[in-house]
């Protein structure tokens, strides 16, 4: 039996480029005191670990590295807890496989 070598995502996501848009990120975490369920969801669902929590206990996020996989749509723009939009053209992340 060939066992194959173990690869964390961490050393996959390594291998793609992004061009972050300064000042206009593509996805924005909407004002909140207590973050609700899906917020809190987003910690453990993006697979790039673009959400964390604040010194408030509030989400946050980070763009730069986000690799557009649409799992925070489908978790928090239906709720109203993020603003979704495509990045502008030319910016995101560009896949690159090696």
């Amino acid at each position: 039996m060939t066992v194959e070598p173990s690869v964390r995502v961490e050393d996959k996501l390594f291998y793609n480029r992004y061009l972050v848009d300064v000042g206009r990120p593509h996805i924005k975490v909407r004002a909140h005191t207590k973050p609700s369920a899906q917020l809190l969801a987003l910690l453990r669902a993006c697979p790039a670990r673009c959400y964390e929590l604040n010194d408030k206990g509030q989400v946050e996020i980070t763009v730069d590295g986000c690799i557009e996989c649409g799992t925070c749509r489908v978790i928090g723009e239906p709720t109203g807890d993020i603003e979704w939009s495509y990045p502008r053209g030319g910016y995101g992340v560009l896949f690159k496989f090696g």
